[in-house]
């Protein structure tokens, strides 16, 4: 296991699901966590399950990120969970939706990232993780904004590694397939069949099942330890081998 010892980290969009997970995992792991999130409830109660911190947060604000870096002070390890989806091809989407999900999914990420990186530039040490998606690396259908916005997440991960390579400072990103959220398993019961629609789902998936919350967890862990201080500027793809032929 990787030790997280002494280091402090930031997750946002972790009152539940992979930023759920990934705060638990990194708590086990001896990290002080940070559970940033909307729901205040429900970010409370991870914070409490594994002796974290919580803090509301709406990504999407400038200020409020701002406010979030004044509290947590200096810090090892930044996690950009915070997300969110939307079903629709190009006909069916509209400048609206995309707006949203620009705002949450790309200006979200920049925002933390603007306002915790030059602690961590400034100290010469950190590791920056940044959610994207199978969809980030190949299109799915339709899923037009959000491929779009996840192929951004990428291209900004990758941009500040090459920009502050040799700082100390790490910056990768983790592209997971379909993954059993609660939000995933509550849309497939408003199918006539769930059952049948959760192997539609995970067909895509070599090994015709989508991927656990912890399983996503343990890359992250692995990208925040020590032990991958030459990773940086990587697209981790956690798929079950979706990507594998494309």
């Amino acid at each position: 296991m990787f030790s997280l010892k002494n280091k402090t980290a930031f997750v946002t969009g972790a009152a539940s699901g992979i930023g759920a997970a990934i705060a638990e995992t990194f708590a086990h792991s001896g990290a002080t966590v940070w559970i940033a999130d909307r729901n205040e409830a429900d970010g409370r109660s991870v914070a409490g399950r594994i002796g974290g911190n919580f803090i509301a947060l709406d990504v999407t604000s400038e200020a409020d990120c701002a406010l979030a870096a004044e509290s947590v002070g200096a810090l090892d390890i930044l996690v950009n969970v915070a997300g969110i989806g939307h079903v629709g091809t190009l006909i069916e989407t509209t400048s609206a939706d995309l707006d949203k999900l620009f705002a949450v999914n790309v200006r979200g990420v920049f925002n933390c990232c603007k306002t915790f990186a030059p602690g961590m530039l400034e100290r010469k040490s950190g590791s920056v993780i940044n959610m994207a998606s199978i969809a980030g690396v190949v299109a799915v259908r339709e899923r037009l904004a959000y491929t779009m916005t996840k192929f951004a997440v990428v291209g900004l991960t990758k941009a500040m590694a090459l920009d502050h390579s040799h700082t100390g400072v790490r910056f990768n990103c983790i592209c997971p397939g379909r993954v059993e959220t609660p939000f995933v398993l509550a849309r497939l019961k408003e199918y006539p069949d769930p059952q049948a629609a959760y192997r539609d789902m995970a067909s895509t998936q070599l090994n015709g099942r989508m991927l656990k919350p912890d399983e996503v967890a343990a890359a992250a862990l692995y990208l925040a330890a020590d032990e991958s201080a030459m990773v940086t500027g990587s697209t981790l793809m956690i798929d079950g081998g979706w990507s594998a032929g494309k």
